[in-house]
C-alpha cells in the first residue's frame, strides 16, 4: 500500500490531491444533473447528444492551441483562474434552475462556456504534476493516483446527484458543485512551488510553437500510436456515457437513481483500473496494456449495449470503466515518460485534444444515430468499432516497444543508481 501511494510523500501533490477529490465529486455532480436535466426537460437523446458536443467541441478546437501558452504561462496560476472560472459558470447554473430559468439554449450557452475554460485547464493540470512530483520516477504513479481520484469521484458523484434530484431538483447539484472548487483553490493557493520549469523561448510564434510541438509528437511512432487510438476509442466508444439517461429510463425502466447506478458502476470500474495501475513497480510492458485493456473495454461495452436486465448491465459497466481508464492512463503514464518537458503541454494537449476533444463529435453522431435505431444497437456499433481501432494498435506494437524500450531501459538504471547511492 505504501509503494502505491508513494507520490503522497511530496506535500504539494498531497494538496492537490486532496483539492481535486472534492472539486471532481462536484464535476461529476454537475455532469449527472446535466444529462438529467436535458432528458427531463426534452425527452431527447438526440439533445443528449448536443449538450455533450457543445460542453467538448471547445476543447477539440483550442486544447492544441492551449497547449502552447500552458508552455509559456505559469501553470500554477492558470490553475488557480481556471478553477475561479469553473466556479464561477456552476453558480451560474445554479441560479438559472434554482429560479426556474433554466433552457436548452442557456444550457449550451453555459455548456461552451465551460468548455473553453477546460480546454486551459486540462493540459495544465496534466502538465502540472511534473512540478508536484520532485523525483520524477514517481511520476507514473502520480499519474494513475490522478486516474483514481478522477474515478473515485466518479464513484460518489452520480450517487450524491441521483439522491439530491429524487428530492428536490437540479439546482441543488450545481450549486454544490460551485462550492466545491473552493477546496481546489484553497489547496493551490497553500501550495509552496519552489521550481518550476523554464518557459519555453517566446521569440517564436504561437503558430511556430504549435508546429514545433506538433511535429515532435506525430515524429514519434509511440507517441503517434497512442494518441491515434485514444482519439479513436473515444471518437466511437466513450459516446455511450451520454446515452445513459436512455438506458436507464427506457431499457432498463429506472430513473435517476439507475442512472446513478450504471455511472457508479463505470466510476467504481474505472478506480480499480487505476489502483490497478498505481500499484504497478514499472512501467515496462504498458504498450501491451494498451492493447489488452482496449480490448476488454470494446468487448464489455458492447455486451452492455445488448443487456436488457441490471444484473448483468451493472457489472458489464465495471469492465468498460476498469478497460477504458486502464488503457488512457497507461497511454498517458507512458507519454509522460518519454516526452521532453519543454514540449510536454503542447504533447499533453494533443494527448488531451484526442481524449476529450473528439468526444463531442461523436456524441452527436451517437445522439442522431440512436434516434433512428435505438440506443443499444448504437452503443454495440460503438463497441465494435473501438475492437477494430485495437487491432490497428496491436499491429503497432512492434515498432511502439522498439522506440520506447530503449527510454525504459535509461530509466531503470536510472533507478538503479538512485537506489545503490
Amino acid at each position: 500500500m505504501g509503494f502505491m501511494l508513494r507520490a503522497f510523500r511530496y506535500r504539494n501533490y498531497r494538496l492537490f490531491f486532496g483539492g481535486q477529490v472534492v472539486s471532481l465529486i462536484g464535476t461529476w455532480i454537475n455532469l449527472t444533473a446535466t444529462g438529467w436535466l436535458v432528458y427531463r426537460l426534452t425527452g431527447s437523446a438526440f439533445l443528449l447528444g448536443v449538450i455533450g458536443f457543445a460542453s467538448q467541441f471547445p476543447a477539440f478546437i483550442l486544447t492544441p492551441f492551449a497547449g502552447i501558452y500552458v508552455d509559456r504561462w505559469n501553470r500554477h496560476r492558470l490553475l488557480v483562474g481556471t478553477q475561479i472560472a469553473s466556479m464561477l459558470i456552476s453558480f451560474v447554473l445554479a441560479g438559472l434552475t434554482l429560479t426556474d430559468s433554466i433552457s436548452i439554449p442557456w444550457l449550451i450557452v453555459v455548456s461552451v462556456c465551460s468548455g473553453i475554460v477546460t480546454a486551459f485547464d486540462m493540459p495544465a493540470r496534466q502538465a502540472f504534476v511534473s512540478v508536484l512530483v520532485e523525483d520524477k520516477r514517481d511520476l507514473g504513479n502520480a499519474i494513475a493516483l490522478n486516474s483514481s481520484m478522477f474515478n473515485a469521484a466518479r464513484l460518489v458523484g452520480p450517487s450524491i446527484a441521483g439522491a439530491i434530484i429524487a428530492v428536490s431538483n437540479e439546482g441543488w447539484c450545481y450549486l454544490l458543485d460551485g462550492v466545491s472548487y473552493l477546496a481546489v483553490i484553497a489547496a493551490l493557493l497553500a501550495m509552496r512551488i519552489a521550481h518550476t520549469p523554464a518557459p519555453v523561448a517566446r521569440h517564436e510564434s504561437p503558430l511556430q510553437q504549435f508546429r514545433e510541438g506538433f511535429n515532435y509528437a506525430f515524429e514519434s511512432r509511440a507517441i503517434r500510436s497512442i494518441i491515434t487510438l485514444v482519439g479513436f476509442v473515444c471518437l466511437v466508444g466513450v459516446p455511450y456515457s451520454v446515452m445513459m439517461p436512455v438506458f436507464a429510463a427506457e431499457v432498463l425502466g429506472g430513473g435517476a437513481h439507475t442512472l446513478g447506478f450504471l455511472m457508479t458502476a463505470t466510476g467504481g470500474g474505472a478506480l480499480l483500473g487505476a489502483l490497478w495501475l498505481a500499484s504497478r513497480r514499472t512501467i515496462v510492458g504498458l504498450t501491451r496494456n494498451i492493447a489488452v485493456a482496449g480490448a476488454l473495454f470494446s468487448c464489455s461495452l458492447t455486451a452492455f449495449a445488448l443487456s436488457r436486465v441490471m444484473w448483468f448491465s451493472i457489472p458489464m459497466l465495471v469492465l468498460t470503466g476498469f478497460g477504458f481508464i486502464a488503457m488512457v492512463a497507461s497511454g498517458n503514464t507512458l507519454l509522460q515518460t518519454i516526452v521532453e518537458d519543454s514540449k510536454r503541454g503542447r504533447v499533453i494537449s494533443l494527448f488531451l485534444m484526442a481524449y476529450f476533444g473528439t468526444t463531442p463529435i461523436g456524441s452527436l453522431a451517437a445522439g442522431a444515430l440512436s434516434a433512428r435505431i435505438g440506443a443499444p444497437y448504437t452503443t454495440a456499433l460503438c463497441g465494435v468499432l473501438c475492437l477494430a481501432g485495437v487491432g490497428w494498435f496491436t499491429s503497432q506494437l512492434a515498432a511502439v516497444n522498439e522506440e520506447t524500450r530503449p527510454i525504459i531501459a535509461r530509466l531503470g538504471a536510472a533507478r538503479a543508481a538512485g537506489q545503490s547511492s
